[in-house]
């Protein structure tokens, strides 16, 4: 029996830095979902519990930021992986939630791959 690829969400409203990862991830692999925003993420977390990684920027517009959506990921899913992204915050990792990895923009596309499959599905 062939297992299930991993479940990654990817949490990006520029368009085309989400498409490009998207893309990306599924040639490493991965069964990915996508989101423009942190309203439509939780959306998808709440129908696909499979979802184990969560990837998302830190600014999107609307009411709820990437930080406050890995809260609330990780009380809908304990054991989701988090992984944030930011082209404007600098952050240390001591104000990063637990277990969280933090990927400066522009973020090298194989660094991110790697980090998942060593890291996260290890």
């Amino acid at each position: 029996m062939i297992a299930a690829p991993r479940s990654v969400l990817v949490v990006e409203d520029e368009a085309l830095i989400r498409l490009s990862l998207v893309a990306d991830l599924e040639d490493a692999g991965f069964a990915v979902y996508e989101a423009a925003g942190a309203e439509e993420a939780l959306s998808l977390l709440s129908t696909h519990p499979e979802i184990e990684a969560l990837f998302t920027d830190i600014d999107m517009p609307g009411s709820i930021d990437g930080l406050v959506l890995t809260q609330r990921a990780r009380q809908s899913h304990p054991k989701i992986a988090i992984l944030l992204t930011s082209g404007y915050l600098k952050i240390d990792k001591s104000e990063l939630p637990p277990e969280t990895a933090f990927f400066s923009k522009p973020y090298d596309v194989d660094h991110v791959v790697n980090h998942i499959r060593e890291r996260v599905f290890a």
